[in-house]
């Protein structure tokens, strides 16, 4: 099925499936995602769990689509997301299969975007901020949306030595910045 999504300045067309995640438009709390985000020309972004494509897609159009992966571990969110590339002039960006950062070969992200699955347990989020961690930069930010904010804020602060919380729409936006080398405190 086809959506159209309005966001960042741009009025965008993107193939979904009912199989993948919020087929019928961008979600509430991506939105709010994007709106509590910063994207710059020439910043490395990843978009993890990229699911049909749009914050990869939007954020290549903003950093330029040679500075944007885009992952999932779904075999047809990848293929859908990389037409969905094509099809909104930003072929060039980098779409993966992978499970977390197991198939992802980069590192050195100004930015990691994520809408993590937490309807599930909390490993998958868990595997995304300690690997995420040093996937970045030193100043790079991860950014998640979530609608349980304590567990997200306490790994966020354990692993980053902080977070800043925005509520928007009914979920938190949660960025922390790597600021080190290390963890801030030993990974549980």
């Amino acid at each position: 099925m086809t959506v159209w999504v309005d966001a960042l300045g741009f009025h965008l067309e993107f193939e979904t499936d009912e199989g993948l995640f919020s087929p019928r438009g961008l979600d509430r709390g991506t939105r709010a995602m994007l709106e509590q985000t910063r994207i710059l020309p020439g910043m490395r972004v990843l978009d993890l769990g990229c699911g049909w494509g749009a914050v990869g897609v939007l954020a290549a159009k903003i950093a330029g689509e040679e500075n944007v992966v885009m992952a999932d571990c779904d075999p047809l969110a990848v293929e859908i997301a990389r037409e969905n590339a094509r099809r909104n002039g930003v072929a060039g960006v980098r779409v993966y299969q992978s499970e977390g950062f197991s198939g992802i070969p980069e590192a050195g992200f100004d930015s990691i975007l994520s809408n993590p699955p937490y309807q599930t347990d909390f490993q998958v989020a868990k595997g995304f901020i300690l690997k995420g961690f040093n996937r970045l930069k030193l100043g790079g930010e991860m950014t998640l949306v979530v609608k349980r904010r304590n567990w997200y804020a306490n790994k966020l602060a354990s692993v980053f030595g902080g977070v800043t919380v925005r509520e928007a729409d009914g979920y938190f936006v949660m960025t922390a910045q790597r600021r080190s080398v290390c963890y801030a405190a030993k990974p549980r």
